[in-house]
């Protein structure tokens, strides 16, 4: 999994919650990166080109809004995740329908 990169100074304030900021002060110890201060972002930090993008589980993360849709998939490399604009009756058709193909759905 990704590290996660806090915000300077996040538990100092609670107004400036943790998602990541990039710190701009002209004495600020974390944009000179000193020692003991929090990583900052970098490009040594990214993922590799084969498992960007990919959900956590490994697989394809493919919207599926109609059966058809759902029979073309690869269950080896692709997990469907059905549209919300699917009711309840087609939903639970479409997850019988996955289940026989040995598709993995993401969100039943």
């Amino acid at each position: 999994m990704n590290k996660r990169f806090k915000r300077q100074e996040y538990s100092r304030y609670k107004k400036l919650g943790i998602k990541w900021r990039r710190p701009r002060g002209k004495t600020s110890k974390m944009r000179r990166y000193e020692a003991g201060k929090p990583d900052m972002p970098s490009i040594g930090y990214r993922t590799p080109k084969e498992n960007r993008g990919l959900h956590p589980s490994g697989f394809k993360d493919v919207l599926v809004h109609n059966m058809k849709e759902l029979e073309d998939m690869d269950p080896s490399t692709e997990a469907g995740r059905i549209s919300a604009s699917i009711g309840k009756r087609k939903k639970e058709l479409m997850l019988k329908k996955a289940l026989n193909l040995g598709i993995k759905i993401l969100n039943k």
